[in-house]
């Protein structure tokens, strides 16, 4: 049965469809540079040299607004014998001075600072003041107990009232001449915002620079950042891509492989055959796979060939579900026993007459085994039970996000990188099971 012509059709109607063509086109573009990015990126292996990443270091600047606070010290006649700080709030508050020329004193201010000059038990107090610029202050007064003889002055503490402007954070990026930098007032614009901030208040600047320590966030030269062990992050995607990718493409070659060979098999000759190896398929894919896993790779180590090979063993089985399907419903069509009659062995016909028209539903599946294999060998990785350590792998960046949560670009590169393989995969896998798809075309009655 001549299917040529039938298949280009397929695949020209696969072509025509956008979405599909497009999925297409990137995937082939991601395997093409992940197989020539790494010509261009330092090796995924390389530690980077930490004096590169001075220059690209931040200095976190932090203003906090303090509030004002003074003492002064009041003789019996309410003039100030001693102060200290409390210029900043009245500039009459000055030695020699009376108190009430720099302040409005309350009563209750004047009848505790009395209390204490005639040697009276007194509660610790305080008063709200005005200062000559309109704004308010609080005046305290600690617990008085009397004494052998009265006190010759009395203590006031001074201290701002008003809520004062709230903390800022400034940032602003070393370069090769930072004095440059730190005078700009781009780099430090933060502070034009303290309109509150006037030249009496206070403010404690807390300066901090940021160590050189890994992982890195994203700098120049090293967009994707840097990952824990001081490795390029953009390097070791690109490297863990192209294994990956390779890994899904051979695993699903070799498993496409070896389940259309068990499959057709069962399929064709059927009875006993179909019956013993259906058997043993069953019993094969009871196995569990990750333990499998553990086992060999602790006896014989992790390596990439043994992974595959591993994984290979079970991944053949779906797709030998398909192809017995296929043979057990394609074995009774008419062509298959024209073939027959005109004496064709059954290789012939299993091969030349059965399996190019059974080939559908395994061409609009392996898409989707790629990505199956493609999360397999990253969620392993990510497990730790994966590809050996050093190997530049999706799942163990991945892995490191875990470690080190303040780390995003860990956790957002590989990730989008992952998505956007299965998405286009998924659409390819769409757009094979549409072009296929027999019902457009069919005709009836």
């Amino acid at each position: 049965m001549d299917t040529s012509g039938t298949n280009v059709a397929k695949w020209r109607r696969f072509w025509r469809n956008p979405r599909a063509a497009f999925s297409a086109v990137m995937l082939g573009i991601v395997f093409i540079g992940s197989l020539i990015g790494n010509f261009f990126l330092p090796p995924p292996g390389e530690i980077v040299d930490p004096a590169t990443i001075e220059p690209c270091r931040r200095i976190t600047v932090r203003i906090v607004p303090e509030r004002r606070a003074g003492r002064l010290d009041l003789s019996p006649s309410f003039t100030v014998s001693n102060q200290t700080g409390c210029e900043t709030f009245s500039g009459a508050l000055t030695n020699g001075a009376p108190l009430a020329d720099a302040i409005g004193v309350p009563d209750g201010l004047r009848e505790a600072v009395g209390r204490r000059f005639d040697n009276l038990d007194s509660p610790a107090s305080s008063f709200t003041v005005v200062l000559p610029d309109g704004t308010t202050a609080e005046i305290s007064l600690a617990a008085f107990k009397p004494r052998e003889t009265p006190p010759r002055t009395v203590r006031l503490r001074l201290r701002d009232s008003d809520r004062t402007a709230e903390a800022r954070t400034i940032v602003c990026t070393i370069s090769r001449n930072a004095v440059k930098d730190i005078k700009d007032p781009k780099g430090l614009k933060g502070l034009n915002d303290f309109k509150d901030l006037g030249d009496d208040q206070l403010a404690a600047a807390q300066m901090s620079l940021e160590p050189v320590a890994w992982p890195f966030r994203p700098v120049p030269g090293h967009p994707c950042g840097i990952d824990s062990a001081g490795r390029d992050v953009l390097s070791r995607i690109v490297a863990g891509t192209r294994i990956a990718m390779l890994f899904g493409l051979l695993l699903v070659a070799s498993s496409a492989v070896l389940g259309i060979a068990i499959g057709a098999l069962q399929g064709y000759f059927g009875g006993r055959v179909d019956l013993l190896a259906q058997r043993f398929t069953e019993i094969w894919s009871a196995l569990p796979f990750l333990y499998v896993m553990m086992l060999v790779g602790s006896v014989f180590g992790r390596s990439f060939g043994l992974l595959l090979f591993c994984y290979g063993l079970f991944n053949w089985i779906g797709i030998s579900y398909y192809m017995r399907a296929e043979f057990l419903r394609l074995r009774s069509r008419p062509f298959v026993d024209a073939a027959k009659c005109q004496g064709l062995s059954s290789w012939s016909i299993a091969v030349h007459h059965i399996l190019p028209n059974a080939l559908t539903p395994l061409i609009t599946l392996l898409p989707f085994c790629l990505i199956g294999a493609i999360a397999s060998i990253s969620a392993l990785d990510f497990l730790g039970f994966g590809l050996p350590p050093l190997t530049p792998s999706l799942g163990e960046l991945l892995g490191q996000s875990q470690q080190n949560t303040s780390a995003w670009w860990l956790a957002l590169y590989p990730a989008l990188v992952l998505f956007a393989i299965m998405l286009f995969a998924v659409f390819v896998g769409e757009g094979l099971r549409d072009a296929f798809d027999p019902k457009p075309t069919a005709r009836y009655g």
